[in-house]
């Protein structure tokens, strides 16, 4: 099973390795092949390692059992029917265990999975388990797996880690993998039997809010704030209607806005076309296409480098008369642009080698004047985290001994690095599924080419991360994850061990709807009561969209006729403890900093699961877009000059900021429709060298 890239989020497959697979399809977890000769391997080294075949490890146990389905027979025929013995081997649960909270999350098929403890001679809690599908090949899964799994104790089981790749048991990329996700659903399962037999609490739970076909439920008094304007005020979704039909004005916002401007906005677009809510990579593109369309008047609802973003490419197209407002006369920041603004980033790009050809590679995050003093320093296109991994592996491809520097966002350059380290340890074929002009010679040569910034994002309290992940990894393991590219080390591995199963995603805020949009559908076609958890790991503003495109799925559902009850749980992985702040600089004293709640990092402050919402994006609140719409077009309108964005003649050496900035943006545009890097874009590299 290859690797891919699909719509710019990673998918990779357990590792694969050169004996040849047996397969046999089943219903939960797409294709499943077992490489016996790499099996044989692991278990000798099982053997030395771990104890005797007479008395062999747990783990050892679970792979003996893997090893016997390889071995089963010669032909696929013969292992179906050794799967379909052990099915008829496994005792049904009744009508009162096959239900919705035993069910194991991420499989096509039903499966239920029951556990209890009971004390063995020795005092230890030793666990008994039940599993049941409605797939008669998946029952014969489940049988494997619980024949060597009864009977274990707790603390064994909680504790068993197996790398199915080193197993030589590989998974469809698409769906999850069975083996693993009744194995998390089982660990959960024990580590709350363990927690409640010693009189603890199971786990600390995060707030989260259940969307269903006919309402919101939110846990938490933080789901509670979010929830409040999923049903906006008609009145006010009216008023600002009103003004934005008048006054032509179209709005365009990120995903990260309050909770109450987007329940407003979502509701009015089925009043006024001309409000779109996108990643910041889309915004200006729309309004490009809303002042075709007559919009006289642009309001921007994000930080201030979408509304400059918005200004220059509107200029660039020949709107320079489309007016575009931001929503504060304060200062809309946003921690990582500033971070691109420093000295100490100019350093970065200034003390690169001038013998070898360079492309800097800069998130399209950052303000035009950094684009355009950047692309002044050394030849730079934009990206955006959904294309940034196609980016750098297409530049390297097409320029040899080309040194990328990747920036501002620390944490998405680390999360690169490792992605890359990993792609270099995979086989060719998998490689070139991610981008065909590559293989494990190419990797390896580029890892010591690739550089990013190392101080690209704001000051936060270390714990904080870790203790959410801990948190996710225990209460949430058998979950859907989906995290933003942006987050650090803890979150990025976490979401990709979720990716390898088909429970995840790492990508963009559009990566993150999509993957919610795609695993709830198929939810709602396979027509059984269902209930489906997704850890939100990026900025909770995104909510409002997922509830809208949930909920439009469900409401589909109920229309066409069906009856399953499907709930679709939204968990915010937020931590009380979290500590922000606004600065980069890490010399500054703590006194210094501004303290806000959560984490401010990146597009959207999301960092190992940790900032509730961004501060930034919550300075455009509803009051200030009804406030922008009714002075705009009248008398008073010079009460909005703090908040116009003012046409940009400013020079970076000798030329046109806006045109220079624009440049980069212009390059990932090309990159996007022609899969290639533009020739004037190479030429700018080769020749700077």
């Amino acid at each position: 099973m290859a690797a891919s890239l699909r719509d710019g989020a990673l998918s990779f497959p357990f590792q694969r390795h050169n004996p040849e697979p047996v397969s046999s399809k089943y219903r939960c977890g797409g294709r499943i092949s077992i490489k016996s000769a790499r099996a044989s391997t692991i278990l000798e080294q099982e053997g030395k390692s771990r104890g005797s075949s007479d008395n062999p490890s747990l783990a050892a146990r679970v792979e003996r059992s893997l090893l016997g389905v390889a071995q089963a027979g010669e032909s696929p025929r013969a292992r179906i029917q050794y799967l379909l013995d052990r099915a008829a081997r496994l005792p049904r649960l009744g009508d009162e265990e096959r239900v919705a909270e035993n069910r194991v999350m991420g499989c096509t098929a039903q499966v239920w999975l029951t556990a209890s403890l009971d004390d063995d001679s020795s005092g230890a809690a030793a666990v008994h388990i039940g599993a049941d599908s409605d797939a008669e090949l998946t029952r014969g899964f489940c049988a494997v797996l619980r024949e060597a799994l009864d009977g274990a104790l707790a603390e064994e089981i909680v504790g068993l880690s197996l790398d199915l790749a080193t197993m030589g048991l590989s998974g469809s990329s698409s769906r999850s993998n069975t083996w693993y996700n009744v194995l998390l659903a089982l660990q959960k399962r024990v580590r709350h039997l363990l927690a409640r037999r010693e009189g603890k609490r199971t786990f600390d739970p995060f707030p989260s809010l259940v969307i269903t076909a006919d309402g919101f439920k939110p846990e938490g008094s933080f789901a509670i704030a979010q929830a409040k304007y999923l049903l906006p005020d008609a009145t006010k979704v009216q008023l600002l209607a009103d003004y934005l039909r008048k006054k032509r004005i179209g709005v365009v916002a990120h995903f990260y806005m309050d909770p109450e401007v987007q329940g407003v906005l979502v509701a009015a677009q089925k009043l006024w076309p001309h409000i779109h809510i996108s990643d910041s990579l889309v915004m200006a593109d729309r309004a490009v296409k809303m002042a075709d369309q007559g919009c006289q008047a642009i309001a921007v609802l994000g930080v201030d480098f979408m509304s400059e973003n918005a200004r220059a490419i509107l200029d660039q197209a020949g709107y320079e008369k489309v007016r575009v407002y931001r929503m504060s006369k304060e200062r809309i920041g946003c921690s990582l642009a500033e971070a691109a603004e420093s000295s100490s980033y100019t350093d970065y790009l200034e003390n690169r080698s001038v013998k070898a050809p360079a492309l800097h590679v800069i998130y399209i995050n950052t303000s035009l004047e950094t684009k355009a003093r950047s692309h002044s320093l050394v030849p730079t296109i934009t990206c955006t985290s959904s294309n940034v991994v196609q980016t750098v592996l297409q530049a390297f491809a097409e320029i040899p001994d080309l040194t990328v520097w990747y920036g501002p966002d620390s944490y998405m350059g680390a999360n690169l690095a490792v992605l890359f380290q990993q792609l270099a340890a995979m086989e060719d074929d998998d490689i070139a599924a991610v981008h065909p002009l590559h293989n494990k010679r190419t990797i390896a040569s580029l890892l010591p080419r690739f550089h990013y910034f190392q101080n690209g994002s704001c000051i936060v309290h270390d714990m904080f991360g870790k203790d959410v992940v801990s948190r996710v990894r225990e209460g949430y393991g058998d979950a859907y994850l989906t995290a933003h590219f942006e987050v650090p080390g803890e979150m990025f591995t976490l979401a990709m061990e979720a990716k390898r199963r088909g429970m995840g995603i790492v990508g963009s805020t559009q990566n993150i709807l999509d993957f919610i949009r795609v695993r709830v559908q198929e939810a709602v076609e396979r027509d059984f009561d269902d209930r489906l958890q997704f850890v939100l790991g990026t900025e909770s503003g995104m909510i409002t969209a997922i509830a809208a495109a949930v909920q439009h799925i469900l409401k589909g559902d109920k229309s066409a006729g069906k009856s399953a009850s499907i709930e679709v749980e939204i968990i915010f992985p937020v931590s009380s403890d979290a500590v922000t702040t606004s600065s980069t600089d890490n010399s500054l004293s703590s006194s210094a900093f501004t303290i806000v709640p959560g984490v401010s990092s990146g597009e959207g402050c999301s960092l190992s699961g940790g900032c509730a919402s961004c501060p930034y994006m919550k300075m455009n609140s509803l009051d200030a877009l009804l406030r922008v719409c009714a002075l705009a077009g009248t008398h008073k309108e010079d009460f909005l000059s703090a908040h116009e964005i003012k046409h940009m003649k400013r020079d970076v050496g000798g030329q046109s900021m806006t045109q220079l900035g624009c440049a980069p943006i212009l390059y990932m545009r090309h990159f996007q429709s022609q899969n290639k890097l533009p020739e004037e874009l190479k030429q700018r590299i080769i020749t700077s060298a």
